[in-house]
Formats: structure tokens, C-alpha cells, sequence
């Protein structure tokens, strides 16, 4: 979960009349909480969302309501972790595997990440999916900073639909958000098309919600 760091990001440097209106749960003003969009369900996988600072701030990321929504889940921040304390998160009796494309051109020679085994999908509960939340060009930074990450199997994502995240620019026609990305993840692994659609439905309301605040006056 996002502990006394992440908070203190949203608050640094504002009066004590905006702290006191921060939602301490969404970690956002109340203005603009997020909370009634949470759908929670249980997924088999475990999940670990490894943010980056720049996105803790973001009013268009969907980390945080991802994480409200996965009971379970784990959400860290930083860009070059500690080595021990990344291994210490990737260990333990889940296979950690990273949602991530398939990028050959960033490999290091001799150093290519084990291929994901679709057998594995037998019992996706032994399965720890590890999911960046970063712009593309960020989450290829942690990728180099964090060997770690590297070394992972990595899911490809099929026949997804397109991105319902009509507020902020792709990198490639389709590129999905954090929420999204782990949403047809967790569903691909567990043969459950229709058990994530309420995350998907929770992620609309978000937007909705983002675009009718963007929205000029009249």
C-alpha cells in the first residue's frame, strides 16, 4: 500500500485548510475524491504495482484506484528501488512475472528474461503479476535502473480492446492505462473475461469524472 511518503508527496508545500480536505483514502482532495468508483475484487494473482514518483501526483493516474479495487495488492514508489528491498518484494512463494511488451531491442546480450509459461496460468494464485505505473518513456528508465524487473518473465497481453482512456496521450494506438493493463492481465491469466469488467466500469466513472471537471465553463 501507498504509506506516509506517498502522502506526504500530495500535501508538501500546501496550507493546512487544503491538507485537512486530502480524502484519506484516495489520498485526494475531496473535491475530486475518487472512492465512490472503487469495485473491489478479489483476484486470484497476487498484484504489485511499482509506481514512479512523477505519476503519485498525477490527477489522470489510475493507480491508486486500481489498488483500492484489488484487495491484497501492493502499491510502492520509486524509480530505482533498493536491491534488497525489490528482491524482498519479488520473493516469496508466488512466480513474480512482469506486465510488461516484449521489448528485444532493450535486452541486454545474454541477458534475456525467462519466457512467460502458459502453463502457469494452470494456477494463476501462484502467480505475483508486477505492473509499472509510468509514462512509457519512465517505465523504460526503471527497467534500466532495477535488474530485478529484467529479469522477469514478462505477460503479453492478447486481444485487448481499445483504451477507454480518452484523457491522456498514448505512446502507441494500443497503449492502455495502469488499470486497464492489469485488468485484461488478471482476467487473461485466470480464463475470466467478464470478473474484471466492474474495474473497467469503476476506471469509465473515473474518466468520466476527470473529463467532466476538464469540461469549460458555460
Amino acid at each position: 500500500m501507498l504509506g506516509a511518503g506517498g502522502a506526504a508527496r500530495y500535501n508538501r508545500g500546501m496550507p493546512n485548510s487544503l491538507k485537512r480536505a486530502m480524502c484519506a483514502v484516495c489520498l485526494r482532495p475531496r473535491t475530486t475524491c475518487i472512492c465512490r468508483w472503487t469495485a473491489p475484487v478479489a483476484s486470484a494473482a497476487g498484484v504489485l504495482i511499482l509506481q514512479h514518483p512523477m505519476e503519485v501526483a498525477n490527477a489522470k493516474n489510475s493507480a491508486r484506484l486500481l489498488h483500492l479495487c484489488l484487495p491484497g495488492s501492493r502499491l510502492e514508489v520509486g524509480e530505482a528501488f533498493d536491491a534488497e528491498r525489490l528482491d524482498a518484494l519479488l520473493a516469496g512463494p508466488r512466480r513474480a512475472v512482469l506486465l510488461y511488451p516484449e521489448t528485444p531491442g532493450d535486452a541486454t546480450p545474454g541477458a534475456a528474461p525467462p519466457p512467460f509459461d502458459p502453463a502457469w496460468t494452470a494456477d494463476p494464485a501462484g502467480l505475483l503479476l508486477v505492473a509499472l505505473d509510468a509514462t512509457w518513456r519512465k517505465s523504460r528508465k526503471m527497467l534500466h535502473l532495477n535488474p530485478a524487473l529484467r529479469r522477469l518473465p514478462r505477460l503479453p497481453l492478447r486481444d485487448v480492446p481499445a483504451s477507454h482512456y480518452l484523457i491522456r496521450k498514448a505512446h502507441a494506438p494500443d497503449q492502455l492505462s495502469t488499470l486497464e493493463a492489469t485488468a485484461y492481465a488478471l482476467a487473461q491469466l485466470e480464463g475470466d473475461g467478464d470478473k474484471y469488467g466492474p474495474l473497467i466500469a469503476a476506471f469509465d466513472g473515473f474518466v468520466g469524472q476527470l473529463m467532466q471537471r476538464c469540461k469549460p465553463a458555460a
